[in-house]
C-alpha cells in the first residue's frame, strides 16, 4: 500500500473556516436541495464568511449563469455575487478557448449558462452543425432540452468538429427524485457517432483550475457531498476536502470508498466548517474517535461505545479504509452504520 493512501479522517485543532482561506462549495446537496436551503447552510456560511473565510461556490451544472446561481442564493439568505459562482460551462470554455482561434463559432448543446460563458472567452456561439463550428459543446440543458439538438451535436462531431463536454454526471437532483444528467445525454451524441468528448467538470482539472484562477486560492478546501465529483476532483487538485453527509453519499459508500473517494475530514452538514474535526486514533486492534471505537473483523465492521454519530462513522472510516488499503473494503458494515442512525 502505497503511504499516500488515506486510512482515515484527519483532525484539525483549528477551526475548518480559519485553517483554510477558501471554501469551495458544492451547490446541490450542499448548499440548497430542490431549491431551498439546507437545515444550518444559511448560518454556517454567514458565521464562516464573518470570521474571513471566503466562500465560492462551485457547479458543474451549466445551465444556469453564474448571475442566476448567485440571485437564488442571496434569496435563500447567502449573500453572494457572481464573482463567487463557477461554473463548469466557465471552464469548458476555456478549455475550447485554449483551442479554437478568437472569434471562432462553437455549437451549443445546452442552455444560457453555456452561451454566456462561451461570448465572455470571445467565441461565438451557434445553433446548428450547418453554421460552420470549429467545436461543439454539450451541456446540461434542463428537461425541456429538444431530441434534436443531440442529432446536431451529432451530425457535427461525425465531421470530425471537436467535441467538448462541461461534465458527465450521469444524474442530477431534482426537486421530484433524481433526473438523467449530462452525461446521459453525452451517452446519446457518443452512441450516435462512436466519439469521446473532452470534458472539463468535476472531478478533471480543467474545474479544479478555473476555481482557483477565480478564486485566488492559496489554501483552499473543497467541500462536497458526491464522492465521485467533490472529493475525486479535490484528490486530483491535490487539495483537502470535507464530505458533507445532507447529499448523495450514505455511510456505506464512505466506508466502501477507494482511495481518490476518500475525503480528508467527514462531518453532518456545513456546522463542520465552524470547528475543529476530531482526531481518529488507534486503540489496539481497533480505531476510537469521541465515544466510539471500531473495528474490522473477518466479515463486518464492528462498532462499540457511544456518542455523536459523526465521530462513530469517523472510527468506522479508518477501520474500513485501514483494511481496505489501495482498494474497496468489502466487509459488512450494516450493522454499525445502523448503531449510528445512517
Amino acid at each position: 500500500m502505497s503511504p499516500s493512501v488515506r486510512t482515515g479522517p484527519d483532525g484539525s485543532g483549528q477551526a475548518l473556516s480559519e485553517a483554510y482561506d477558501t471554501a469551495l462549495l458544492d451547490l446541490d446537496g450542499v448548499v440548497y436541495a430542490g431549491g431551498s436551503a439546507i437545515v444550518h447552510a444559511v448560518e454556517s456560511l454567514a458565521a464562516a464568511r464573518e470570521g474571513g473565510m471566503h466562500l465560492a461556490y462551485v457547479t458543474n451544472n451549466a445551465l444556469r449563469t453564474p448571475d442566476t446561481v448567485a440571485t437564488h442564493l442571496t434569496e435563500l439568505g447567502i449573500p453572494t455575487g457572481a464573482q463567487d459562482v463557477i461554473t463548469s460551462a466557465q471552464a469548458v470554455a476555456r478549455l475550447i478557448s485554449e483551442q479554437v482561434p478568437a472569434g471562432a463559432r462553437v455549437l451549443v448543446i445546452g442552455g444560457d449558462g453555456l452561451r454566456v460563458a462561451l461570448r465572455e472567452r470571445g467565441l461565438v456561439p451557434v445553433e446548428s452543425a450547418d453554421d460552420d463550428p470549429a467545436a461543439v459543446v454539450q451541456g446540461y440543458g434542463g428537461p425541456d432540452l429538444p431530441w434534436g439538438r443531440f442529432a446536431e451535436a451529432s451530425y457535427a462531431v461525425a465531421r470530425g468538429v471537436p467535441w467538448f463536454a462541461s461534465n458527465t454526471d450521469l444524474t442530477i437532483p431534482s426537486g421530484r427524485g433524481i433526473a438523467p444528467g449530462n452525461g446521459a445525454a453525452v451517452e446519446v451524441v457518443r452512441i450516435a457517432t462512436g466519439a469521446e468528448p473532452q470534458v472539463a467538470g468535476k472531478p478533471l482539472p480543467p474545474m479544479h483550475r478555473e476555481t482557483i484562477l477565480r478564486t485566488g486560492a492559496e489554501r483552499p478546501l473543497v467541500v462536497g457531498d458526491r464522492l465521485d465529483t467533490d472529493i475525486e476532483g479535490a484528490f486530483n487538485g491535490e487539495v483537502d476536502s470535507l464530505l458533507v453527509l445532507t447529499g448523495v453519499t450514505d455511510g456505506a459508500r464512505l466506508l466502501a470508498a477507494p482511495p481518490q473517494h476518500r475525503p480528508t475530514y467527514v462531518d453532518a452538514d456545513l456546522r463542520g466548517l465552524l470547528t475543529g474535526q476530531p482526531e481518529v486514533t488507534a486503540d489496539g486492534d481497533g480505531f476510537r474517535c469521541g465515544g466510539w471505537t471500531a473495528k474490522a473483523g473477518a466479515e463486518r465492521l464492528r462498532l462499540e461505545g457511544d456518542g455523536d454519530a459523526p465521530d462513530g462513522l469517523r472510527a468506522l472510516c479508518a477501520a474500513a479504509w485501514t483494511a481496505a488499503g489501495d482498494g474497496v473494503c468489502e466487509l459488512d458494515g450494516e450493522k454499525a452504520l445502523a448503531r449510528l442512525g445512517l
